[in-house]
């Protein structure tokens, strides 16, 4: 069994891989900038700590003594949020820089970053009529202002610790991500939950009108969170691969 961080693991997905890796018997570390009590889940059994991981010490406390890092930490939201919030998105840089700078410092064996669709070329993404994007198409880079320029750069990041420390880093890019606990409200809400809680607030209070973003040709790539989980540890754990690799349904 190994001992494992998680960062972000006071939020949605983060949440939920505490969980999972406390199920299979690992010793879990669990960090959040949020108190304890503003955290989706909060797991006995679990080293839970309320630590800012934009700050280089705190990022070396989370990481002392663990064998992998899973780095999920960022300031982030759906389209709403990170369309309005692109420097607070793109802050989010110290945590991906600080953590993989610890990881190295500390002796990790393996760091997961958790990047995002965002990456992609937003000019491939134009057409109603959607051709599947695959790896190669964030670049030429233009990717999603803000947001999608952290998680890039990030990317770059972990590759060249790889390269140039031996940190075996790895990333993925999730696609729109939904399942229990996720954000419905507040304005940090992804597209899935949004609708749902429109849909049920229509029934609830007889208002049939909902108010939908753009022209209702637009599509968005979504999966399951028990689904993301699944398919992603497992390339986490026993890939030999590289480059970043798309989690999507």
């Amino acid at each position: 069994m190994s001992k494992i961080v998680v960062t972000g693991g006071g939020g949605f997905i983060g949440g939920h891989l505490t969980k999972k890796f406390l199920n299979e018997g690992h010793q879990v570390r669990s960090v959040d900038i949020k108190p304890f009590d503003e955290w989706y889940q909060l797991h006995d059994g679990v080293e839970n700590l309320s630590l800012d991981l934009n700050l280089i010490d705190n990022c070396q406390t989370a990481a002392d003594g663990m064998d992998e890092v899973y780095n999920l930490a960022a300031n982030m939201g759906g389209m709403g949020f990170i369309e309005n919030n692109k420097a607070l998105c793109m802050l989010s840089v110290l945590i991906s820089v600080h953590m993989l700078m610890a990881a190295k410092d500390k002796g990790v064996k393996r760091l997961f970053y958790a990047s995002s669709a965002c990456v992609y070329n937003a000019d491939k993404q134009t057409d109603a009529n959607v051709t599947a994007l695959v790896e190669a198409d964030a670049y030429p880079a233009m990717p999603e202002d803000g947001y999608g320029w952290e998680k890039l750069f990030s990317e770059r990041m972990a590759r060249h610790f790889r390269e140039d420390f031996g940190l075996q880093a790895r990333d993925a890019r999730f696609h729109n991500v939904y399942g229990p606990y996720g954000t419905f409200e507040g304005g940090r809400e992804k597209a899935p939950a949004a609708i749902c809680r429109k849909l049920i607030n229509a029934k609830l209070t007889g208002d049939r009108d909902i108010e939908i973003w753009g022209d209702g040709s637009q599509t968005i790539s979504v999966v399951p969170n028990w689904s993301l989980l699944t398919n992603w540890l497992i390339w986490s754990k026993k890939s030999l691969v590289s480059r970043s690799i798309a989690i999507t349904t």
